[in-house]
């Protein structure tokens, strides 16, 4: 990494700049703050230069002038021209957006409209999460595998008490697939019953874990059970000693950035705490207006003004012991 952008990244982060809203805009301001507090994109979009004809309607590029404009303290407007060209495609302002769908938007178009491939590889890369799916046929034991990459890490919130660390345990254990819901066996040639499991294969250097606090049972609903987190996160618990699974091997995360869902499951708001790196305070982002916080009103989050996008960094391996 660049020492100049960490250097930056620094500096901004003592003056974190507030983000006026633009009508319904908090949902995407949080996010902003959130990809501003990591260096390691701030980096990649510092190298990206497309053709000047292009960048009106380039995500990617609008995001890196943005990121850019919240450093300027004389600049008054630093998103609104990302916000017209998100609105450009298709999301638009005066309209309530969930944080983990827009977050995989604007990734999706950065990754869709970047021209440097190689960039656009190594911004992907930073945040991909690749998983297996495997279905096993409870007749033949024949496993089915089946590859696949996310951009956050989805975790079902029981009923009542949990940790981040029973969540994600629980994202990878295994399950007997319902009645009706029999899967064809390649090997036995018809339906059978199968069980299923998803396994984690390889985890990025930013991890973002998206606690799932939105439930369609016919309504939508939002699940405010108390989910407790660390400020450190050991990955280590899913690794089932398995070879397949070395790259999971000395997973420490440290946490970074929190976006916070206030409200309802049809009417909500979007802030964010940030904290730069270990060693500084954390800040609390509401739109434009910001100010110091500690870590006891981060941990308010874990229920009632719930926290919902967590963004977690991969530490070293001096720093994780």
């Amino acid at each position: 990494m660049g020492l100049s952008w960490i250097k930056m990244a620094s500096y901004y982060y003592m003056r974190l700049r507030g983000l006026s809203n633009y009508g319904l805009t908090c949902c995407i301001n949080a996010l902003l703050q959130s990809f501003s507090a990591t260096p390691e994109l701030l980096e990649l979009l510092n190298k990206y230069h497309p053709p000047e004809e292009a960048e009106l309607n380039n995500v990617p590029m609008q995001l890196k002038n943005a990121l850019c404009a919240m450093k300027d303290t004389n600049h008054h407007s630093p998103h609104r021209d990302f916000l017209d060209c998100l609105h450009r495609h298709s999301i638009h302002r005066f309209t309530e957006h969930d944080a983990d769908e827009i977050f995989h938007s604007i990734l999706n178009l950065t990754q869709k409209q970047m021209t440097d491939k190689d960039l656009a590889e190594e911004i992907r890369k930073l945040y991909e999460i690749k998983v297996e799916t495997q279905v096993m046929c409870k007749e033949c034991s024949h496993i089915q595998k089946t590859p696949n990459s996310l951009y956050s890490l989805p975790l079902a919130i029981r009923e009542g008490y949990n940790t981040l660390e029973s969540c994600v345990q629980s994202f990878a254990q295994q399950q007997t697939l319902r009645c009706g819901e029999e899967c064809y066996c390649d090997r036995c040639m018809m339906k059978r019953p199968f069980t299923h499991q998803l396994k984690l294969v390889s985890l990025p250097s930013v991890l973002c874990i998206h606690l799932k606090r939105f439930r369609n049972d016919g309504i939508t609903r939002k699940l405010h059970n108390r989910v407790t987190f660390l400020e450190t996160l050991n990955m280590n618990i899913c690794n089932d000693g398995q070879s397949e699974n070395v790259l999971l091997a000395k997973g420490y995360y440290s946490l970074y950035a929190v976006i916070v869902h206030i409200g309802t499951a049809l009417c909500g708001h979007y802030t964010a705490y940030i904290r730069p790196t270990q060693d500084q305070n954390w800040c609390y982002a509401d739109d434009s207006t910001v100010r110091q916080a500690t870590w006891k009103e981060v941990q308010d989050t874990y229920e009632g003004k719930t926290a919902y996008l967590l963004l977690y960094r991969k530490m070293s391996e001096s720093a994780s012991g």
